[in-house]
């Protein structure tokens, strides 16, 4: 090891190796309202990939087979503030987007790395959008994940995808969101029966999937999201980035599973407002693209990856 760090090195200085600094393991940072936690998988010179969950509030858990992706570069996970492993704090004036990406500026500090690559999954995608629109250095490309973009086009995909569920469960959806009564075990069912279909379709769930809704910091999705993936009535419910997309200038990917709640056509959509950004479809998966079809999605990043690191 000793001897690779040494040739590692000599390259860095021709110019022909970057050190990332980062060493495996896992540890805190603290930012603005607590703790939260983070771990680095895998280790090397290329240029190292962070993970921004969804949510909000859903912890990293179900992002775990990108763990694949680590054998070409180190790989960082982080439990936002509120959610999983990080700490948990009731404050709501914490759950602010602003405050959610100094928290990412923070993580990244911490564990000091001047170029990165990021994919934000979800409400991770909103995250790295507002990131973006800071102006950080040292970003070498955005794997947008599922992403939700514009809140009134998810919710109206996913109002047209309940029209698939059968007439009695949409009503029962539809009569408890009415009523407030969204706690009840009867709307939870309904729920889930929409989420068997557009958000993961593995059957049996994966165990890092059930973890994930272990973790999950229902009070932070419900002030920032709402009751439910059809119903956004959060602080997020105006959020529309559309226009920002045409800004982006730098290599971006897109993914989506064939059954997404970030439908195929909304994603396309978004593929075509960013210049020479690139779109994969994944035929057999819902939102969880990565538990779905981990192969074939961690095979797709890592090749995005490589051919973004090897064109430099």
């Amino acid at each position: 090891m000793k001897r690779l760090i040494a040739i590692c090195a000599l390259l860095t200085s021709l110019g022909a190796c970057t050190d990332t600094g980062l060493s495996p393991g896992e540890g805190h940072v603290e930012v603005e309202g607590g703790k939260v936690w983070y771990q680095v998988i895998g280790s090397g010179s290329n240029t190292p990939l962070l993970l921004l969950h969804g949510g909000p509030g859903a912890p990293s858990h179900y992002l775990k087979p990108l763990e694949g992706v680590s054998e070409d570069r180190p790989v960082i996970f982080y439990d936002q503030l509120g959610a999983g492993r990080s700490d948990r704090p009731s404050d709501t004036r914490l759950w602010r987007t602003d405050r959610f990406v100094a928290e990412l500026a923070q993580v990244r500090s911490h564990l000091g790395f001047d170029e990165v690559h990021i994919l934000g999954h979800s409400w991770g995608s909103m995250l790295a959008m507002e990131y973006m629109l800071t102006e950080p250095a040292g970003i070498k490309s955005i794997t947008f994940a599922s992403p939700a973009l514009n809140v009134k086009r998810w919710t109206d995909d996913a109002k047209t995808l309940l029209r698939a569920l059968p007439e009695e469960t949409q009503q029962t959806i539809t009569s408890h969101e009415v009523d407030g009564t969204t706690d009840s075990p009867e709307y939870q069912e309904a729920v889930m029966k929409y989420y068997k279909l557009y958000l993961s379709r593995s059957d049996p769930w994966s165990p890092d999937l059930m973890a994930a809704f272990e973790g999950f910091n229902t009070e932070l999705y419900g002030y920032m999201w709402g009751p439910s993936e059809f119903t956004a009535n959060g602080i997020l419910r105006d959020y529309n980035r559309e226009r920002e997309l045409a800004q982006l200038d730098l290599p971006v990917l897109f993914t989506t599973g064939r059954y997404d709640e970030a439908t195929p056509e909304t994603v396309e959509h978004f593929h075509s407002l960013v210049p020479n950004s690139e779109i994969k479809i994944f035929e057999n998966s819902a939102h969880m693209t990565m538990l779905d079809e981990p192969k074939a999605y961690i095979d797709a990043v890592r090749d995005f990856l490589n051919r973004v690191d090897s064109s430099r």
